[in-house]
């Protein structure tokens, strides 16, 4: 077995990154937050990259923070878990929201505490149908970190939120799907077709163009509608001077499959 944390395989116009401690249900120590945070700077660094899956290798997508990490001597000093979500889980967050591309999470089966709030917290989550997604922090008395208590109030409202949160209960991927939280649950057989499908459109989109709206979305989070209003009308100023667009057009006019030129850096 591999046992490089993280795993990168460059393919045409995206990347498919994987976290890869199976045995451990691909939760987080150190060591895997250090190579995760290499390969999402290595995937923006690399204009030929224009959209990401995030996948777990084994039987689950992610169980968040390995709690082997975590054991200490009774009678021993607390460890400083805000120090862990400084340094590494918050900055993971910050960096998926804000990559110049879309991405996808392939949530291929179990995605508790940290690893649920990291998959919702890609554009796109598609889920194997025997995947679920477990706020799992109640259990040992700890709040929802990673973006949780952020991101699934504005997914599902704050009375399913509450519930989830506070019952730790377990959502299965249809039942995702039917209440927003995520974009689709497919047969298990059929996610990674599905996921790299997906991919494969996005590498041949109009890449700086979604990351503008990628930008808009998260900006309409906090804007009020006339702070929106004008962002929306600066961000269109700039879409209409890029490349793409005139292309667009022109392929739209000819009615042909418009060659879009990437990300400009």
């Amino acid at each position: 077995m591999d046992e490089t944390p993280v795993l990168t395989e460059v393919r045409e116009g995206y990347r498919l990154i994987t976290l890869n401690r199976p045995d451990k249900l691909n939760s987080f120590n150190e060591a895997m937050h250090v190579a995760l945070a290499e390969a999402l700077a290595e995937a923006e660094a690399d204009l030929a990259c224009r959209a990401l899956v995030l996948t777990g290798a084994g039987r689950g997508f992610c169980a968040g923070q390995d709690l082997s990490d975590r054991v200490r001597p009774e009678g021993s000093e607390a460890p400083d878990l805000g120090r862990t979500i400084e340094t590494f889980y918050n900055p993971l967050i910050r960096r998926l929201r804000g990559l110049p591309f879309p991405t996808l999470a392939a949530v291929n089966g179990t995605a508790a505490g940290a690893g649920a709030n990291i998959a919702l917290n890609c554009d796109i989550v598609l889920a194997a149908r025997s995947a679920k997604f477990i706020q799992a922090f109640a259990k040992i008395g700890l709040i929802p970190d990673s973006g949780g208590t952020w991101v699934l109030p504005r997914l599902i409202g704050m009375a399913r939120a509450r519930a989830l949160c506070l019952t730790a209960t377990p959502v299965d991927a249809d039942t995702a799907a039917d209440w927003g939280m995520i974009w689709q649950a497919v047969d298990d057989d059929a996610l990674m077709g599905e996921a790299t499908a997906m991919a494969e459109s996005f590498a041949n989109a109009p890449t700086d163009g979604l990351a503008l709206q990628k930008r808009l979305l998260n900006a309409s989070e906090t804007n009020d509608l006339d702070t929106q209003l004008d962002l929306e009308r600066d961000t269109q100023r700039e879409a209409g001077r890029h490349p793409d667009y005139a292309e667009g057009v022109r392929a739209f006019m000819e009615k042909r499959t418009p060659a879009f030129s990437g990300r400009k850096g």
